[in-house]
């Protein structure tokens, strides 16, 4: 008899069997591991029963990973297919916020007065992030968090930023906050964390609403980029024609405008960089190599990297609000057509260029400026023309060279 039972347990699903433990335990996980942390960072108890104590699991929210499960890395992103269609939304965000230039026109230019942040990128990353608040922020934030902080590979973060959330609650802000599905806050998609850093009221009610006031949005917005080292009368970058190797990319090799000037490299519309300028320190940035554009990116870039990790984010971000303000059009040079590949092909690739003693900044499977330049460091160790980027005939090539 125990032996059937035994094999009957062996026969019910893992995944299901673990599933409804999760959900009939979720209250009391709740009590047993996220309130002493919030109890701990002084949120009161009333808070927590108004807010918390009730929360259930949302099994739709994607990525979720249960307890013994891992998750293979088969991803594919736009930094590794063809860049280009990231950038197909950018003329549509450009047209839809040139207007609000004037619109916000005041609350623009107190930001920039307070910050250095010009208004036009300030309006670029709203745009992106939220359509300018006409994209539905569809979560409540709590849920979304505390879900993530039981079923997620970072569990710590998630259980300290619905912690934030709460915190954030007994400031004042309005509820129930709306998230998106990864837990990100409003208009601007800031962590619940940020804004209580970063959140600033620039309407003048006295609180932070990231989700229904415009002023308030933008004021944290240039919050952030201030806080992060915005520096004041500096473009994000230029896009450029680039003479050099692909392999001279990277922040590493960053140097004074005036030396890359002297090497070489102009920019791609004729004119002269801004006489101002020419001692800011600068990067060649390469996104697909030499597959597609050329860029000298400031400092500015790296601190809109710090909004969003990727490249291409600042350079939508670069290019919209420069559409906004000066009426420019798409990157002049085109992007070449990319193959698609895995994340777990990636790393594969980075693994290989390690072993064979080139340093891609590790193997996690994401073709940064290191990896880039290792792959074209790689080729002209192999006698080939250098291209610093993935393709499917350099994965082939380096399984082949193990």
């Amino acid at each position: 008899m125990r032996i059937l039972v035994l094999l009957l347990l062996l026969s019910t699903p893992l995944s299901a069997q673990t599933r409804t433990e999760i959900t009939s335990d979720f209250p009391g996980w709740l009590e047993r591991t996220l309130w002493p942390q919030a109890q701990a960072a002084g949120v009161a108890r009333t808070t927590w029963d108004s807010h918390a104590a009730d929360l259930a699991l949302n099994w739709d929210i994607p990525g979720l990973v249960l307890p013994g499960q891992t998750v293979p890395r088969r991803q594919s992103q736009a930094e590794f297919r063809a860049p280009a269609g990231y950038f197909k939304g950018v003329a549509a965000t450009a047209r839809a916020g040139k207007p609000l230039s004037a619109r916000y026109q005041n609350v623009l230019s107190a930001q920039t007065e307070r910050t250095g942040v010009p208004g036009h990128t300030l309006l670029a990353i709203w745009g992106r992030e939220s359509a300018f608040g006409r994209v539905s922020i569809p979560h409540n934030a709590l849920q979304v968090l505390a879900t993530k902080a039981r079923l997620s590979t970072r569990a710590d973060y998630f259980a300290a930023e619905f912690v934030a959330a709460l915190q954030l609650i007994e400031t004042g802000a309005p509820t129930p906050l709306r998230a998106s599905w990864a837990g990100a806050i409003g208009q601007p998609q800031f962590t619940p964390y940020n804004v209580l850093e970063f959140g600033t009221d620039g309407d003048g009610d006295g609180r932070v609403d990231l989700s229904g006031s415009a002023a308030d949005t933008l004021a944290s917005i240039a919050t952030f980029l201030g806080e992060k080292g915005w520096q004041r009368g500096v473009d994000w970058g230029f896009e450029v024609k680039n003479p050099l190797p692909c392999t001279h990319a990277g922040r590493e090799g960053a140097q004074p405008i005036r030396k890359w000037v002297e090497q070489g490299i102009a920019r791609v519309s004729g004119r002269p960089f801004p006489e101002h300028e020419l001692d800011t320190e600068a990067a060649l940035l390469l996104p697909a190599g030499t597959q597609g554009p050329a860029f000298l990116v400031t400092p500015n870039f790296y601190v809109l990297k710090r909004y969003n990790v990727s490249d291409l984010y600042a350079l939508y971000v670069g290019n919209t609000g420069d559409r906004i303000a000066y009426g420019s059009g798409d990157f002049r040079t085109p992007w070449k057509p990319a193959d698609t590949l895995l994340r777990s092909e990636i790393a594969q690739m980075q693994q290989a260029l390690i072993k064979a003693g080139f340093d891609t900044g590790g193997a996690d499977g994401l073709p940064g400026f290191r990896t880039r330049r290792a792959i074209g460091q790689w080729q002209t160790a192999q006698g080939l023309s250098p291209s610093c980027f993935p393709s499917r005939a350099l994965f082939d090539a380096l399984q082949r060279n193990q």
